[in-house]
């Protein structure tokens, strides 16, 4: 299989001056295309947005903002800052978009420092019921810093309890709620957030790292008409580069941006930012709103599958790009069910479940996102396909076993290539 135009003559270029890291980027390039990438946090971009990623917009120093820059030479920079900030709020229908975080917890850390001081009360998911760790796990500065309160899911529907979340936040009287996770396959009411949030008088902050993209392609609701702030990755269903961005109301912006920039960050990665707009201008597209449509009924039909499998989805199935799947079943527990998938070329991750009895190093479950395979092109008939190649790898710890299913999933990845000429 022949490399991407990208590696062009610049890859020619690195082999000959540093062929240790041309080797490493080759072996990641062909592990992307022979593996199953299931990772739910994971896409492929454009070779668009690889070329922005690798400009000479490296190369500028632009701390500030486009037209109130700390450095001379900003002009074609600000050009590209600026038509990523009008794409973003076209795109979203947001009033102030600020493109600058380097990822989705420095976007993150930018949301409490414009709402919030350290020791103040936050409402977000708990980790375990899958929220961020920046939603306040203890080894991170949301919970070291702030005096976090976490809901979570029932145990009957295993779908967020409102009624918990509206009683924590009239007995905490937060300055802060955020919703949003890593690992909730269903939909959130942002209607009935903002509505406890009003009551109580506490901003609403919607994490939508994990989601936005579906939003971006009208696949799901949007949070951006009920929230305060929306802050979020752009290198997930989003399909662009690895970054941040934050949506706000306009009475929000000034302290938004103050949080960024000198706040937190300083000079932003302005090829980064280059990338951010070839994104979501191609999220502008008719093409992505039915590959954002097609990945979840690509998702829904894995979780379905790897029922069938014998396996549960969590809170019945899926409404978004990921499943979280209960494996209790089986008798294996998700860190092995990971290792065993990964020998068998299905890249997925370990997950812990709602009220799982094991612990976050071991779970009792899986994560598995639809995303990536959908960008190659993949439909349902190769979800089933998936599913069979993930319980048949669950199942054995035989090696020879596993390289023959990693055998199939290279003949299935073969068949919908990527970043080929």
């Amino acid at each position: 299989m022949s490399v991407t135009p990208f590696y062009g003559p610049d890859f020619d270029f690195l082999t000959e001056q540093d062929p240790d890291i041309a080797e490493i980027l080759l072996s990641e390039l062909h592990r992307q295309q022979s593996d199953l990438q299931l990772i739910a946090s994971e896409n492929f971009t454009s070779t668009a947005v690889l070329a922005a990623m690798g400009s000479t917009l490296s190369n500028k120093y632009a701390e500030g903002y486009p037209g109130k820059r700390y450095y001379g030479g900003c002009e074609e920079v600000d050009k590209a800052e600026i038509l990523a900030i009008e794409r973003a709020k076209s795109l979203f229908g947001a009033e102030h978009a600020n493109v600058q975080p380097h990822s989705g917890a420095s976007a993150n850390i930018a949301v409490y420092a414009a709402f919030t001081k350290p020791g103040d009360t936050v409402l977000a998911m708990s980790l375990p019921h899958g929220g961020h760790l920046t939603h306040g796990s203890k080894v991170n500065f949301s919970g070291k810093w702030f005096n976090v309160v976490s809901y979570g899911v029932r145990a009957d529907n295993e779908l967020i309890d409102y009624d918990e979340l509206r009683d924590l936040a009239i007995k905490n009287k937060p300055k802060m709620i955020c919703s949003g996770a890593t690992a909730y396959p269903s939909l959130i009411d942002f209607e009935k957030v903002r509505e406890i949030c009003d009551e109580v008088g506490a901003i609403m902050w919607v994490d939508a790292a994990h989601f936005i993209g579906l939003v971006a392609g009208k696949a799901i609701p949007s949070p951006v008409p009920f929230a305060d702030v929306v802050s979020f990755t752009t290198h997930k269903v989003l399909r662009g580069p690895r970054g941040g961005m934050i949506l706000s109301k306009s009475d929000h912006a000034a302290a938004i941006d103050k949080a960024v920039f000198p706040g937190m960050q300083g000079g932003p990665i302005m090829s980064a930012i280059a990338g951010k707009a070839v994104a979501l201008k191609e999220c502008a597209q008719p093409a992505y709103q039915r590959y954002a449509e097609s990945v979840i009924v690509n998702c829904q039909e894995l979780a379905a599958a790897l029922e069938k499998e014998g396996m549960r989805a969590v809170s019945g199935g899926t409404q978004t790009h990921l499943a979280l799947i209960d494996i209790r079943s089986t008798n294996v527990n998700g860190k092995v069910a990971d290792q065993r998938c990964g020998l068998a070329g299905i890249v997925l991750n370990k997950n812990a479940i709602p009220f799982d009895p094991e612990s976050p190093a071991v779970t009792s479950g899986i994560r598995v996102g639809s995303a990536a395979t959908t960008t190659q092109g993949m439909g349902k008939a190769e979800m089933r396909e998936i599913a069979s190649f993930i319980a048949r790898a669950i199942a054995t710890e035989d090696e020879a076993v596993l390289a023959n299913i990693r055998q199939e999933v290279h003949a299935l990845t073969a068949r919908f290539p990527i970043y080929t000429k």
